[in-house]
């Protein structure tokens, strides 16, 4: 799905008081209050509206030396498994083109989770054990799986085009 189809339209969250009435849809990506409250005054937050409809919303923070992480990725379960996430997703690899090396993503091992952030085009970089266990007041369970350990996915952005290597055959 494109963006710029009519009636799906994403938009920046501005102000830190505003971002507040999203919480039951982030609660959705992260079932914990105090861990959404670490991140969301602190990041970027985004909402993607399908006909008026808020159906999807998304918080980055920048983490320093190039790297952006996504902090939360929630979509509205009538919504699911068509194109919103993935939306989000590339809307923020276009909207912080230049801006940062590296996009990183932090879930649970969850069938329904990985699969998608690889379709997205990332990769696994590395596993923090026990995260969910140790951060979380309750078990995690997606699936049918309960969550443990935290996997971190990574995509490089494009390289800016004046940091592109000039080679042989390599024309501007």
């Amino acid at each position: 799905m494109d963006p710029k189809k009519a009636g799906t339209r994403i938009e920046r969250v501005a102000e830190d008081k505003n971002k507040k009435r999203y919480f039951p849809l982030l609660l959705l990506a992260d079932e914990q209050e105090k861990m959404i409250d670490a991140y969301l005054a602190r990041g970027e937050m985004f909402i993607l509206r399908r006909d008026g409809r808020i159906v999807a919303a998304c918080v980055a923070t920048d983490e320093g030396g190039g790297v952006l992480e996504l902090k939360n990725l929630a979509v509205e379960p009538d919504c699911r498994r068509r194109g919103y996430g993935r939306m989000l997703v590339e809307y923020l690899f276009s909207h912080y083109a230049g801006k940062f090396d590296v996009m990183i993503v932090g879930t649970g091992e969850s069938p329904l989770i990985v699969p998608f952030y690889e379709q997205c085009g990332f990769r696994r970089s590395k596993r923090v054990k026990d995260f969910f266990i140790t951060y979380y007041d309750h078990p995690i369970v997606e699936a049918g799986v309960r969550l443990t350990d935290m996997v971190y996915f990574s995509r490089e952005f494009c390289p800016r085009r004046d940091e592109r290597a000039e080679g042989p055959g390599v024309k501007e």
